[in-house]
């Protein structure tokens, strides 16, 4: 019965990673047709702020969509045993896009003030998470008998 469901999960695992794929490619050409068309568009090669902010937000959708799609390979199809440090990279990593695109001028100081703690309280976690592995992994030093130089 345990090895139908660990069979199951591997390929609901496969589908998600083709599935992811296929919405990073979809994902890649709306931010290639994005560009060409504010490009292409008047004035020429000029593009305003709510353009720009507009392809960060894509582009750094791409880059979360890649570390997603990382993260569900290395996690859950090579049975990486840190799946905190990884779903917590990613969250930082998302949090930070939308910190890039947001609109300061719409958000309240209490707001502003929520997502720095989030930010703050990702970045701590993740801190201690590799504090820790780093501590799991640190190679013990061997114990020498002190011998008198001759």
């Amino acid at each position: 019965m345990i090895n139908g469901i660990k069979k199951f999960e591997k390929l609901v695992i496969k589908v998600l990673v083709v599935l992811m794929g296929v919405v990073l490619l979809l994902s890649t050409l709306e931010l290639v047709w994005v560009i060409v068309k504010d490009i292409m568009s008047p004035p020429y090669l000029i593009l305003d702020i709510d353009e720009l902010l507009e392809l960060f937000g894509i582009f750094m959708l791409v880059l979360i969509g890649i570390e997603l799609m990382e993260t569900i390979i290395k996690t859950y199809m090579d049975e990486a045993p840190d799946h905190a440090r990884i779903v917590i990279a990613v969250a930082i990593i998302a949090i930070a896009r939308k910190v890039i695109i947001l609109d300061m001028k719409e958000l309240s100081g209490v707001a502003l003030l929520g997502i720095a703690a989030i930010i703050l309280a990702l970045t701590v976690g993740y801190y201690l998470i590799r504090k820790s592995d780093q501590g799991l992994h640190k190679p013990q030093k061997e114990q020498t008998p002190n011998t008198p130089a001759t």
